[in-house]
């Protein structure tokens, strides 16, 4: 059979080229996530770029691969940019700019994928954020070159931040470890390894708690090293960094300060004949008061000018030196260090009225008459020069006969006058009857590797008094010019005691005898007379402390509300415009409502007044704290060579946990474990301050002298902790049923039976 022919084979046709499909480039994709109003998913990414048919499995792999690099992330089906901001999200406040506006980050951030926290600018916060305020805001994207993103605040959430400073140790065997400066802290922190950030051992850090869920001690990671602890020098930076304290100005705000020019005289009043004298603490470094009186023979009172640095001449409103001012709210004063309002070429140059050197100031005229009672008062925009610049001790000394080459010519013509004007005024401060308190305080020399060398208490000496009264009289002069005016204006307000306050002080007062009238309106006067009762007797400074605790905290206010502990209607604060920003804005209200010049009051400073007397007043409360955390530490560091040594002290609060007692000499604070007193019940006593033996009687009591062993010091929390030497006093046993009733009985051992981790300060 013959074969069949093969089929003829068809030509094939030549391969298309397969085109490669026209992606977008990651920055692509991420600049179209980033400026789209709504969340985007993979359909509305691909008809954005026109991607169709096979192209979309490239896509799904580019996609892919972003969210393998961190770059995206899916939300509920939809991709987001892991370095942008879900549309409402938790922030933390950081800090204020150069333009004085609160910035954050995000709370959730990882920056191992995403790189460092992108910071959002806030807005809207009815109350200023401080750093560490945590708050829910609305998330857009920013105009502002500065910023990605701006937060409009919809609420401020409770609780503070999740970052803990504290003192960084290795310690062998046990890995590296994070000793928190805050006293209330109950643990030490461990630092995983990996989370070091390069901190050596004995450095101030600042550390980030890490959710997990492992059991032992919490883990933090390390996020900023601040300075070598083993250096004493460096005590304060703990204040400064735990209380989000400024210190150190932005370089726009040097800039400016650098660029000011020497005043213009202009009309200011010509006081360069009047031997005005700045007399300050003898290691004052600015001068922005100076005083000088004489006696009026023809009706027998005295007229005072107090000249004051005249700081708004140079800090305008708006500018970067005034937003940073505002800020800082006041200067921070350290031992060691001050962390100023203004720059040095403000307070220590331009406006520190210097000897001998012509300076711009706003000074206040005054007149009294033979009785103290100020008949009359103007105020002017003058050009001055500092007669002598004298320390208190000083001008005291010539005034006590013994004057130097300095006071010795100034004598007769300038300090006889001020002493005699001054004798005049204190008729009509001992006529208006302020609060007279009696307490203390200490002063500590350091020597030069920043360690104590001793603590004093300086002595009240009436060159102190002199001055403060001068003062006084001018603040008062610049509240009553500014109301009178209708000028908007922030008063130093102190507000009168609470009827809680006043009805525990006389619970307590009737411990010991005394009585304090209820039901009446209370004045300084009634204070007055109590502390007088005591005066000299074993319990006077507990009745001094127990008076100062029912005091109300003292305020800024653009609202009038009288200062009760200095018996005034009205008070503002006028004569420290370099270390106050509420002296500056009064100096600017009255240059507003006298017409000195166009550097007064501006409408953002009127409209924001509310909102800068609840900075300030929050300021002025943050470098209290500051200042008495930073000698309690300094304290601690110079006793904790001396555990084991006994020291006599008062006890200085008494609380159901123990009591604090105060060492004699040095101040030192320090706790005594109520599970040290004895091997019974101890009854906190609230009303008489007390804790009281079940069995013995034995009472420890608010103002009692008792001697205590230093067990424990700690300078990384300032805490310290005792144990009592001495006996208690005698007492009625505690009544059980009475402290079932108002007191919890703790039970408490032999000193020496409570032991406590050296690493958890008590307090």
């Amino acid at each position: 059979m013959a074969k069949r022919p093969a089929p003829k084979s068809k030509p094939t046709k030549a391969a298309r080229p397969v085109a490669k499909p026209q992606l977008p480039s990651e920055a692509d994709v991420l600049g179209l996530i980033q400026s789209s109003p709504s969340i985007l998913g993979k359909r509305e990414i691909s008809r954005h770029f026109d991607i169709k048919g096979g192209d979309k499995v490239a896509l799904k792999a580019l996609l892919r691969g972003m969210e393998e690099k961190g770059l995206l992330a899916k939300r509920a089906r939809r991709l987001i940019d892991r370095s942008a901001l879900p549309p409402v999200t938790v922030l933390e406040i950081i800090g204020a700019d150069r333009d004085g506006e609160a910035y954050a980050e995000p709370v959730e951030w990882d920056e191992r994928v995403a790189g460092k926290p992108p910071h959002v600018v806030i807005e809207g916060a009815e109350k200023a954020p401080r750093k560490g305020d945590r708050v829910l805001a609305r998330i857009q994207p920013s105009k502002d070159g500065r910023y990605r993103f701006r937060g409009r605040v919809i609420k401020l959430l409770p609780g503070r931040s999740g970052k803990v400073l504290g003192v960084f140790r290795v310690q062998p065997g046990l890995g590296a470890r994070i000793i928190p400066v805050d006293k209330k802290a109950r643990h030490e922190l461990q630092v995983p390894k990996g989370e070091e950030n390069g901190a050596l051992d004995g450095e101030l850090v600042e550390a980030e708690i890490i959710k997990d869920r492992g059991h032992g001690l919490p883990s933090a990671r390390v996020r900023g090293r601040l300075g070598d602890m083993n250096d004493q020098r460096n005590i304060s930076l703990i204040a400064i960094n735990h209380h989000g304290i400024p210190n150190a100005f932005p370089e726009r705000v040097l800039k400016e300060a650098e660029s000011l020019k020497p005043f213009a005289r202009g009309r200011r009043t010509d006081l360069r004949s009047v031997p005005l004298l700045t007399i300050d603490p003898k290691d004052a470094r600015d001068h922005d008061d100076a005083v000088w009186a004489e006696i009026d023979g023809a009706t027998g009172g005295a007229n005072v000018i107090v000249a004051i640095a005249d700081v708004a001449a140079y800090v305008r409103p708006g500018t970067a030196l005034d937003r940073e001012a505002r800020i800082r709210g006041n200067s921070v004063y350290f031992p060691d260090r001050v962390a100023p309002m203004l720059p040095e070429r403000i307070s220590n140059d331009l406006c520190s009225l210097r000897e001998q050197q012509e300076r711009p100031a706003l000074a206040c005229f005054m007149s009294f008459d033979r009785s103290g009672r100020k008949t009359g008062h103007r105020f002017e925009r003058v050009i001055m020069r500092s007669a002598a610049r004298l320390a208190y001790e000083e001008a005291q000394a010539a005034i006590d006969g013994r004057p130097n080459d300095k006071t010795e010519p100034l004598l007769e013509r300038v300090l006889r006058p001020l002493w005699a004007a001054y004798a005049i005024l204190l008729k009509g401060r001992n006529a208006r009857e302020p609060l007279e308190l009696d307490l203390p305080e200490r002063r500590l020399v350091l020597d030069a590797h920043g360690l104590i060398e001793r603590v004093v208490t300086p002595e009240r000496l009436d060159a102190h008094k002199l001055v403060e009264e001068f003062m006084i009289q001018a603040n008062v002069a610049a509240a009553e010019e500014l109301e009178n005016r209708r000028t908007p204006l922030l008063f130093r307000v102190h507000d009168q005691p609470s009827e809680e306050k006043l009805r525990a002080l006389a619970e307590f007062l009737r411990t010991a005898n005394m009585n304090l009238p209820l039901g009446q309106v209370v004045r300084p006067r009634h204070f007055n007379s109590l502390l007088k009762e005591v005066e000299g007797k074993d319990y006077q400074h507990v009745v001094n402390e127990m008076v100062l605790r029912t005091q109300a905290q003292a305020i800024y206010d653009p609202v009038n509300k009288g200062h009760f502990g200095l018996a005034l209607r009205r008070y503002a604060h006028f004569t420290s415009p370099i270390r106050r920003y509420a002296d500056l804005i009064v100096h600017r209200a009255l240059i507003t409502a006298l017409g000195f010049g166009p550097d007064g009051l501006s409408p953002d400073d009127i409209a924001r007044l509310p909102e800068t007397a609840e900075m300030i007043s929050d300021a002025e409360r943050r470098a209290m704290a500051a200042e008495r955390e930073t000698i309690d530490r300094l304290i601690a560091a110079h006793l904790a060579g001396h555990t084991g040594a006994t020291f006599r002290g008062r006890i200085g609060g008494v609380v159901s946990a123990g009591l604090f007692v105060k060492l004699d000499g040095n101040g030192a604070d320090g706790f005594v474990p109520v599970t040290t007193l004895g091997r019974e019940y101890f009854v906190f006593d609230k009303a008489r301050h007390a804790l009281t033996g079940e069995r013995s009687g034995d009472t420890y009591q608010l103002g009692d002298r008792l001697e205590v062993r230093l067990v424990e010091a700690t300078p990384v929390s300032g805490g310290m902790r005792f144990e009592v030497v001495s006996e208690g006093k005698e007492g009625k046993p505690a009544n059980r049923r009475a402290a079932r009733a108002g007191a919890k009985p703790l039970r408490g051992k032999k000193p020496g039976g409570h032991k406590r981790s050296p690493r958890t300060p008590v307090r």
